[in-house]
């Protein structure tokens, strides 16, 4: 009779424990040689404290009736009518004031070391609002109670992408702890998101904006297009003041279009689709801003101008910041060049809304098909590459639509402002002659822009001259200024200037534009001197056939652009000469 060795019964569970233990043990020695090792090093134990974005009282809808908004960063014609726009849709509103060197100096003082300067005039800027509320009698409380700020933020490559955290420290370093900050992102909307927010983001309001963007771009280039040529000092500035006020105005009543009560009951579970669609509809189709724009050409038309004065065009280009706010942050670069006898071409907000479109089209297409796999799903699998080129052609169109009603939007207002300013750059076109010497899917900053505007402008005789602004250190303007090199050296013609902006150094800054503007004046003299021996007429010749038709005196006056010819005392001269001879 064998023996028969029984083995005892383990359940599961008690492997399971056992195995728990084995790993604990494992655990554990380990800890044990990593403290005797740190021990014989010297190395002294931290804890680890991972940071987390600090929870911020949201704005609430309860709150919009005594909470003011502010907002600030582009020029005051373009938030004169933000400001007119927030107040029709019901928010208590207001624009901090255009930065400068104090703002600039209290950015630096409060917030971290190596920001670029923009970062410091923007976030300075709000920290010297808030103390002036405070000099005015409101107590710090009050200010963090009743006020919020609004602004842009991104997760880009440069330091755009740390503004939030730099205003936070800065208003806690100045004694504003709980200040709050909504920060609406390139991509991924707003936080302040939900039914119950302070701040909606609804079609109403992004309707609103971009109409108050495209009106401020447009009045601002039609100002900078006059100014220079106006036979009375100061008299296109004072109808800009009385024309912005008036579409201040004209946007502060403006009310958002809703469908009638009752055909809202009517339709029921439709209306939501009907409210976005008219909205859209009246948007195309209405006309509730066309007569004040043209009621404020109509006051443009009383200035008069002399067009035989010869000045060089200067296009601004650069750093989204720079180019576009006009103070100190840029050295006052607009009024210089107006002092100095040249007409600033001065850059759209709507050509950067464009981009960001182009950019997500452009995405779309590289990217096709890869959310279903690493590669395009093979040939024979013919639903599946159907279900994709479908997918992608309704996102493309969608795109497309926006692109081109935005666009039809902006130049309807070019058309009621008497057609003077520009249209908007063909984001195709600046795409394809950028691409050669700056990757257009390179992003950050303006990407290829600032490239491909440089040979736009100067290949198409739209500008004597580019000058680009950007900040000090700024990296994607840095990466730019290295292909312009190569830009220039395939176009010889063509007079580009980078200046970096610091903050300080506003008198070399200005020292070293003189010296380009220079040589865009003599190309500018050339360039007239030219048309009238082309054409066989005198300047007096000409002045004696403007006195004979007063109507060209008009700013709005349309005047034809010359193949080759750049300024507008040329184009005038051979206008003229054509007007003679027909």
């Amino acid at each position: 009779m064998s023996t028969q060795t029984v083995e005892p019964h383990v359940s599961p569970s008690a492997n399971l424990v056992q195995i728990g233990s084995i790993e604990e043990v494992i655990q554990q020695r380990l800890a044990d040689e990593r403290a005797r090792l740190e021990r014989e090093a010297g190395v002294p134990k931290q804890d680890v404290h991972h940071f987390k974005r600090p929870a911020e009282r949201p704005f609430t809808k309860q709150e919009r009736a005594f909470t003011t908004l502010l907002f600030g960063g582009l020029t005051w014609k373009h938030e004169k009518l933000v400001h007119g726009a927030l107040e029709g849709l019901g928010y208590k509103a207001r624009p901090v004031p255009t930065p400068n060197v104090r703002a600039f100096q209290l950015g630096k003082e409060y917030g971290n070391n190596g920001q670029c300067n923009p970062t410091y005039f923007t976030v300075g800027n709000l920290v010297q609002y808030l103390q002036t509320l405070e000099e005015q009698g409101l107590s710090k409380q009050e200010i963090i109670d009743n006020h919020v700020f609004f602004t842009a933020g991104a997760c880009g490559p440069c330091r755009f992408g740390m503004y939030e955290a730099e205003y936070r420290l800065a208003l806690r370093n100045a004694g504003f702890d709980g200040f709050r900050v909504l920060l609406f992102q390139q991509s991924g909307g707003l936080s302040q998101s939900d039914a119950e927010a302070g701040l909606e983001m609804n079609l109403d309001f992004f309707l609103g904006i971009l109409n108050a963007l495209n009106c401020g771009d447009v009045m601002n280039e039609v100002a900078y297009a006059i100014r220079p040529y106006e036979m009375e000092a100061g008299a296109t500035d004072k109808v800009l003041d009385e024309g912005m006020e008036y579409l201040h105005g004209i946007f502060k009543t403006k009310r958002p279009w809703r469908l009638n009560g009752n055909l809202s009951r009517y339709l029921g579970g439709f209306s939501d689709t009907a409210q976005y669609v008219g909205k859209f509809v009246s948007q195309i189709k209405g006309d509730d801003y066309l007569p004040a724009l043209q009621h404020c050409r109509d006051r443009f038309d009383t200035i008069e101008v002399d067009r035989l004065r010869v000045k060089p065009i200067v296009k601004i280009t650069g750093e989204f910041w720079a180019q576009t706010t006009e103070g100190d942050g840029n050295f006052n670069m607009f009024r210089f060049l107006q002092r100095e006898g040249a007409q600033v071409l001065v850059e759209p907000i709507g050509t950067w809304i464009m981009y960001m479109i182009h950019q997500v089209i452009q995405k779309y297409k590289d990217l096709k098909g890869l959310e279903e796999g690493a590669v395009l799903p093979p040939l024979w699998k013919l639903g599946t590459r159907a279900k994709i080129e479908i997918g992608f052609r309704q996102k493309v169109a969608k795109l497309k639509l926006a692109e081109a009603i935005f666009k039809n939007e902006y130049h309807k207002i070019v058309a009621a402002l008497g057609g003077i300013a520009h249209h908007l750059a063909d984001q195709y076109e600046l795409q394809r002659i950028g691409h050669p010497f700056y990757n257009s899917r390179a992003g950050g900053g303006e990407g290829h822009l600032e490239v491909a505007k440089n040979i736009y402008y100067s290949n198409k005789d739209l500008a004597h001259m580019v000058l680009s602004l950007k900040p000090f250190g700024c990296m994607p303007s840095t990466q730019s200024d290295g292909a312009q090199s190569a830009v220039v050296s395939n176009f010889k013609d063509m007079i580009y200037l980078p200046v970096e902006t610091s903050g300080e150094g506003e008198i070399n800054a200005h020292s070293r534009v003189q010296m380009a503007l220079g040589e865009a004046k003599s190309k500018a003299k050339k360039e007239f001197a030219e048309a009238l021996q082309r054409t066989g007429l005198t300047l007096d010749a000409c002045r004696a056939w403007v006195d004979q038709h007063p109507e060209t005196k008009r700013p709005t006056y349309h005047v034809p652009h010359t193949k080759g010819v750049v300024g507008q005392a040329a184009n005038f001269v051979h206008h003229i000469a054509q007007s003679m001879h027909s």
